[in-house]
């Protein structure tokens, strides 16, 4: 009898320790299949690639099933850094450090994709192919976003042991992100569209989403007709004015630009200005200033060249 109930209690911990191993299994998968399409939608937004950020999020939150992904819905681990709303605390490279807390999963993934595309030491990322996502792992341990010497290596294991990397590859469609080394032509300025969101064609220019404005357009209709925040559009396009009113035409990124352009240089034509530059090739009003060694709000003139890649040199 006593035998018995023995080989009970072993058949029932075995069966315990199978049943939790698969569900472990499980719920890695479960944890990519709840994150995918928001990791895309932001490699979208941003340009971070979907496997980077699901195999951050499994690394970092234990996919899902750590303290702080638990309890504060952090899944990035990262810290307060001047956070002004809700935090929690927990021991890590010292004890009782302070870690950002959030409403859901949701806004934490929005606000890693912040942190990144906002921080300068993270900008060099954002000059890498989208699809390479060992340079993306290297370079973000090289940025200091993790302490431990490993980490490229645990991030590349995480995207090639579930495959993530096929994600990417899903945004990319027809190899239009893969094309990393493409140029702008003359003959390629109608870009080929990449979307179509509420009746507006949203097109790539420099690897950023953008969309022509409409006679009367305003930051606040295409905000609305994009579902973005009104700052977003004023930011994404360097917009300083309170009443802005496009006019039929022009570009209207609803995505940050970038720090430098596909092509080499711009020949500058009658009548524009380094804001003109600056929205025809994606490339921030500041870098392009910097580029050139100018004085903000600099006069240029016909025929002169500007770098779009590159320094000048003093």
């Amino acid at each position: 009898m006593v035998y018995n109930r023995l080989l009970l209690i072993v058949f029932l911990f075995n069966l315990l320790t199978v049943t939790t191993i698969a569900q472990k299994k499980e719920t890695v998968s479960s944890y990519i299949n709840n994150y995918k399409d928001i990791s895309m939608q932001h490699m979208q937004k941003y340009g971070i690639p979907a496997s980077i950020k699901l195999a951050q999020g499994i690394l970092e939150s234990g996919f899902g099933n750590s303290d702080l992904a638990a309890h504060a819905n952090n899944h990035f681990g990262i810290k307060c850094h001047g956070w002004r709303y809700a935090t929690f605390y927990k021991d890590d490279d010292k004890k009782n450090e302070c870690f950002r807390s959030y409403i859901s999963p949701k806004h934490s993934y929005e606000d890693h994709s912040e942190f990144l595309s906002n921080r300068s030491r993270y900008a060099s990322l954002f000059d890498l192919n989208p699809l390479d996502y060992k340079a993306w792992a290297n370079g973000l341990s090289k940025a200091g976003y993790a302490t431990n010497p490993r980490y490229p290596q645990l991030l590349i294991g995480i995207i090639e042991e579930h495959n993530l990397y096929k994600y990417d590859q899903m945004v990319a469609g027809d190899d239009k992100m893969a094309d990393h080394s493409s140029r702008i032509t003359e003959e390629s300025k109608e870009f080929t569209p990449v979307d179509i969101y509420d009746e507006r064609e949203v097109k790539l220019n420099n690897r950023i989403k953008y969309v022509y404005a409409r006679q009367g357009d305003t930051p606040e209709s295409i905000a609305e007709d994009m579902e973005m925040w009104v700052w977003q559009v004023k930011r994404y396009n360097e917009l300083e004015d309170d009443n802005v009113v496009f006019e039929e035409g022009d570009i209207v990124y609803i995505q940050r630009k970038r720090r430098r352009g596909e092509e080499n240089h711009h020949i500058v034509k009658e009548g524009e200005t380094m804001y003109d530059i600056s929205q025809l090739y994606g490339i921030r009003l500041n870098q392009l200033y910097r580029r050139n060694n100018m004085e903000n709000d600099s006069i240029i003139q016909r025929g002169q060249k500007i770098l779009l890649r590159g320094r000048v040199r003093d």
